[in-house]
């Protein structure tokens, strides 16, 4: 094996694990997302069921959206346990949630 050769494996094998890195890295984005959603569906009073529930899984797929591209996840989780007072408003969702609890869907 030439010098070549052994660089080009060697560029296709780091192009590889980036790969692979940057979809595990989008896979564990979103598993904390879905976390912090159904924390916080459980904090305020809804049942995280809703997240697949027929008549409002449109509604919570775009509600998971907003969720994986909140720029407030530290303070989410600071208010998730307790460490931040105050209400949800930071949640890009908060006014689903409340609409959805107004509604009855708890």
């Amino acid at each position: 094996m030439n010098v070549l050769s052994a660089q080009f494996i060697t560029a296709i094998a780091m192009v590889g694990v980036a790969f692979a890195l940057v979809i595990w890295f989008r896979k564990y984005l979103a598993a904390n997302s879905e976390r912090r959603m159904r924390t916080m569906l459980e904090s305020i009073g809804l049942d995280p069921a809703l997240i697949t529930a027929g008549d409002t899984e449109t509604i919570m797929k775009e509600a998971q959206r907003r969720c994986r591209s909140c720029a407030s996840e530290d303070r989410c989780e600071r208010w998730l346990r307790r460490e931040e007072k105050g209400d949800n408003s930071f949640c890009p969702n908060s006014k689903l949630f409340e609409t959805l609890r107004d509604r009855g869907h708890i």
